[in-house]
């Protein structure tokens, strides 16, 4: 359990770092950029898994739900990418944990489950922490709350094409057509918004596809060796790490509708994340 929680904090201290320095370069370079080497240098780090056998992800089942959690995966970190660059960087880490309030609605609709009216309720309340980001009724109306939203309810379509493909394919292959079509999606845009980075920028652009994929897996096999129900939290206190990161490297200090959005986003989206796993 001691090794399982050390795992998921260094794992979710890695995907924060590798955010600000996301933020650090978004000053000079485009998002979708720095997007494209997340995801490219993720999917080499992929291909290294089936060194072995590199035809192996070629005999998939299912090529077009792999095309499918491609597309909605590249704009989930699309919307990301821009709201790291565009927003204070807690700010941008609280509304990507909005994806479990996505999650009551999708399932409705597309999964025909019948959601209790306290989830419901719950999932309300998350909702409105986004609109207290966003402020639509105010002069201080932000549109990026809104794309960090978005990017919410493409994190949620990802995790329903999991579901599915979870059925016939193995985590390897899964993993290898997400990071090849995140990087495939990223590389237009990319190239009509490039800006050819100086050696420093390179080597940070590297350094945050290598600290992407690393987090992640850290992550991924630290919840795998000890109760999920308790090990799920920790990786919510990357918010904190953010807040922390924000204030000492760039200055930013939430103010009072962040915060009041940001308590009611973790707050709904953790209860909603550990009243399923109990249920499971």
């Amino acid at each position: 359990m001691a090794r399982g929680v050390a795992l998921v904090s260094l794992g979710s201290f890695g995907l924060v770092l590798m955010a600000a320095l996301a933020k650090h370069l978004g000053s000079r370079l485009p998002p979708f950029e720095i997007l494209f080497f997340r995801s490219f240098v993720g999917f080499i780090c992929v291909l290294w898994v089936f060194r072995h056998d590199l035809r192996e992800p070629l005999r998939t089942k299912r090529p077009g739900a792999h095309f499918f959690r491609g597309i909605v995966g590249a704009g989930g970190n699309a919307c990301f990418f821009w709201t790291i660059t565009h927003m204070m960087l807690a700010d941008s880490l609280a509304l990507q944990f909005s994806r479990p309030l996505w999650m009551i609605p999708l399932a409705m609709c597309f999964l025909s489950e019948i959601v209790g009216f306290r989830r419901a309720a719950i999932a309300s309340v998350g909702f409105l922490g986004i609109l207290l980001y966003a402020r639509p009724f105010t002069a201080g109306f932000d549109p990026n709350a809104i794309v960090g939203a978005m990017g919410g309810l493409f994190a949620a379509l990802v995790v329903l094409a999991i579901k599915r493909l979870q059925t016939t394919e193995s985590t390897k292959v899964i993993m290898f057509y997400y990071a090849w079509w995140n990087a495939f999606f990223a590389a237009l845009p990319a190239f009509f918004t490039w800006v050819q980075p100086t050696g420093q920028e390179l080597v940070l652009l590297i350094l945050i596809g290598a600290m992407g994929i690393g987090g992640q897996a850290l992550i991924t096999h630290g919840l795998g060796m000890g109760d999920a129900t308790a090990l799920v939290p920790l990786d919510y206190i990357r918010v904190v790490y953010a807040a922390i990161l924000g204030f000492l490297l760039f200055g930013e200090i939430p103010g009072v509708w962040s915060l009041v959005g940001m308590a009611l986003i973790m707050a709904t989206s953790l209860y909603l994340v550990l009243t399923e796993r109990r249920k499971r």
